[in-house]
């Protein structure tokens, strides 16, 4: 068995394993590829400016993260083409399909997204072209294999010519149909191999050969080839359908039933939203599966998830045990009775222990990570349809009717894959999922909620809990008034989706309260079901791979329906052709725009900075909230505040700058306080330019040199390492200066030539 998967974030610690693998998967295939091609793979996923495409690497690996199989895509989104430039299967992982599972995925994605066909290679199998009888064997199979899919070789042009007169093995270039379009006229098809040949072939192509080429595609001259080995030539047309929401419900939810104390989170909140949602066609009904104990253990003190499965296994035959004894004043001496010991890891009095609960919750779980399970294998967004709830469960606390935090749990379970973006829409303040992940730079949380001055939990969700340490500044709260417009609750989601455009996340993980309502029992806000059609395709329209796990949502009179036009308005952006998988770095353009230079500071440069000086990997959660001080101080106070700026931007955002001052006391002297680059433009000697205007700058001034400082630690190797680079001396090493171990490393350089 296998899994096919894409890689969207080339630095996540899974990915770097799956490149790895990939890479020597090619070594060992492709003797004939340059290093530089193997080497340059990550860079394809993140730059596809440089690389003029946009890379989609999908992979199938085993039960034990193994590559069985990979594949390498490269779109243009404006041609709306693909070119399927690899796809191969490890040695010894040829049979069981993997091959066919991966072109099929290729094909299945491509539709979607909108292209208008699939182009690849292939070596020919006309004896005049690959004379070698061997190896033309391998070509009949490699054209039967697609012809299978409905895949045919382009004839009438020139592009089967050997770059070199004489030599053999040219390959025909093939054309996938995708069981939707014709060959485009020839005037786009001269575009889409001209693109092919420059931008993958630069190095082989000359410019007279390209010509060459692409003007011998004229209409009525080039075909598509008929079949050639049993195949049938499809030629009905079937229309891109539309991709199913996988729908995972938690089958164990109506076991956990109270009906004491008015407690409003009871079983016929499922039924009546799947009553509601099944006639729509928009969901695939999928079966939970098991996982893991230790995907709950790793957001949740181990201790608080054996209490809670003993606890309600030792419950009495239908009876709960309620929170009655809170040991504030001595919480490390922990009480013996389960039933006392409630109130050590609950936040309130309402939320129960009974014999249901753990089960309940626990399927809850199982649930949530076969639909985070489902996106990672490339479904566009997936649905845990589940009870109990699980946002106000803490790392070492339940409550609020919830037990364990299920969308941390999807969270943490997609993190190994690269960046996450939790956003929660509910009611109140998921204090849970905040205090899970705050001090962790790599998820970020955003919550849209009631204000905590009248709304639960009270004591959390305020807008100064920002994060700290690795965190600082990836937790963002948006508490609103109890009296709101639905204009100012779509007002507030701009202003989270413009943070998590900051964080840039593969993986999008919705806490999808729906007590915003009109007349839910627990919330004041005005929602009506056209509103949470407008946001439901307001969340859709970030076009991320998403994760939907239901939290509140408690007036069962609309409930079904809020929930039906939710997922309508989801899925009104699915299918939108538009620009496919978006050149996000370029702002959808596929070149770069020249370099754009400035001095002055705006108040969009601050999440910029943040956005920078984050992404590098090796600043403390203290020092990115200095970065971001010294920009606000400049703007707040101009040039009175001693800090000067160079900032380079780029295709619509910052790519580098540098911040610096004259030393105080010192007439010659300046202090370069902060020098970052983009991680896109690393290595591409932009810190250099950026370091060679400042020199001129100071210079400029009348100042002689410059003073940096930074740390003595191997986080710190690369940022020394320029220093030296780049004529910096390094004067003195001050010992345990920061801290025991971390020393004060100060360099000099001299400017203006001097």
């Amino acid at each position: 068995m296998f899994r096919i998967r894409t890689l969207t974030d080339a630095s996540a610690p899974a990915n770097q394993k799956a490149i790895g693998e990939i890479q020597a998967i090619i070594r060992d295939q492709f003797s004939e590829m340059p290093e530089k091609d193997i080497a340059k793979l990550p860079d394809q996923i993140s730059d596809p400016i440089t690389h003029q495409f946009v890379a989609k690497i999908a992979v199938a690996e085993d039960g034990r993260g193994h590559i069985r199989g990979f594949s390498v895509l490269l779109v243009d989104p404006q041609l709306k083409f693909g070119y399927l430039e690899l796809i191969a299967t490890a040695k010894g992982g040829s049979g069981g399909g993997v091959g066919a599972a991966l072109y099929e995925q290729i094909r299945i994605r491509a539709r979607e997204k909108g292209l208008e066909g699939l182009y690849f290679e292939c070596l020919p199998d006309d004896p005049a072209l690959s004379p070698n009888p061997a190896l033309r064997k391998q070509n009949e199979d490699r054209l039967r294999f697609y012809e299978g899919f409905g895949a045919y070789p382009i004839t009438g042009t020139d592009y089967e010519t050997p770059v070199t007169p004489g030599t053999f093995d040219s390959p025909y270039l093939v054309f996938d149909s995708l069981g939707a379009f014709d060959l485009p006229k020839a005037p786009i098809l001269r575009r889409i191999i001209r693109a092919v040949l420059e931008r993958k072939y630069a190095d082989l192509c000359p410019p007279e050969y390209v010509d060459r080429v692409t003007k011998s595609v004229q209409d009525k001259k080039f075909a598509l080839r008929g079949p050639c080995y049993g195949s049938k030539r499809e030629t009905k047309k079937t229309p891109v359908a539309a991709a199913k929401i996988p729908l995972i419900v938690n089958d164990r939810h109506d076991i956990h039933h109270i009906r004491e104390r008015g407690y409003v989170e009871a079983p016929v909140r499922i039924k009546s939203i799947l009553k509601e949602l099944e006639p729509t066609g928009l969901f695939a009904v999928t079966a939970p599966k098991h996982f893991g104990d230790t995907h709950i253990k790793a957001v949740h003190d181990p201790r608080l998830v054996d209490y809670i499965e003993r606890a309600c296994a030792d419950a009495p035959e239908g009876k709960s045990i309620y929170p009655y004894v809170f040991p504030l004043r001595n919480a490390e001496r922990m009480p013996k009775d389960r039933s006392v010991l409630a109130g050590y890891w609950c936040i309130d009095t309402f939320t129960p222990l009974n014999r249901n609960a753990y089960p309940a919750a626990r399927r809850a779980v199982d649930c949530t990570l076969t639909a985070a399970e489902a996106v990672l294998n490339g479904a566009r967004s997936a649905y845990a349809l589940i009870r109990p709830p699980g946002h106000h469960a803490e790392a070492e606390a339940f409550g609020g009717f919830c037990y364990f935090n299920n969308s941390a749990v999807a969270a943490q379970y997609l993190s190994r894959y690269g960046r996450v973006a939790v956003l929660d829409v509910d009611y109140h303040h998921g204090n849970g999922t905040q205090d899970i992940f705050y001090e962790r730079g790599d998820v970020l949380t955003v919550s849209i909620h009631g204000d905590p001055s009248f709304a639960y939990p009270y004591f959390t969700g305020f807008r100064n809990e920002t994060g700290q340490g690795a965190g600082a500044g990836c937790n963002l709260n948006l508490p609103l008034p109890e009296v709101i417009t639905a204009e100012d609750h779509r007002d507030a989601l701009k202003r989270a989706f413009a943070r998590i455009a900051e964080h840039a996340p593969a993986y999008l993980v919705v806490a999808l309260g729906l007590d915003a309502a009109k007349g839910d029992p627990t919330g004041t806000w005005p929602y009506r079901a056209a509103d949470f059609t407008k946001m439901g395709a307001m969340i859709g329209g970030l076009d991320l791979p998403t994760v939907f796990v239901q939290e509140g949502g408690y007036r069962i009179r609309n409930l079904g329906v809020n929930a039906r036009h939710f997922f309508e308005g989801v899925a009104s952006v699915s299918n939108e052709l538009g620009q496919p998988w978006d050149l996000r770095h370029a702002g959808g353009k596929a070149r770069n725009e020249t370099l754009k230079w400035r001095r002055t500071v705006v108040p969009a440069d601050v999440a910029e900075i943040r956005r920078i000086v984050m992404a590098a990997n090796a600043f403390s959660g203290e020092e990115i909230a200095i970065a971001t001080e010294l920009a606000e101080e400049r703007i707040a106070k101009g040039p009175s505040s001693g800090y000067e700026f160079i900032l380079a931007s780029q295709n619509g955002k910052l790519a580098g700058y540098a911040c610096y001052g004259k030393t105080p006391g010192s007439e010659q002297a300046y202090d370069l306080y902060w020098l970052a680059v983009d991680p896109d433009r690393q290595r591409s000697g932009l810190g250099h330019q950026i370091l060679a205007r400042v020199d001129k700058a100071v210079a400029d001034a009348g100042g002689t040199f410059m003073i940096a400082e930074t740390s003595s630690t191997s986080a710190y190797d690369k940022a020394r390492a320029f220093y030296v680079r780049t004529g910096f001396e390094k004067l003195v090493e001050i010992r345990d200066f920061y801290r025991p171990g971390d020393n004060k490393v100060i360099y000099r350089k001299g400017c203006g030539g001097l």
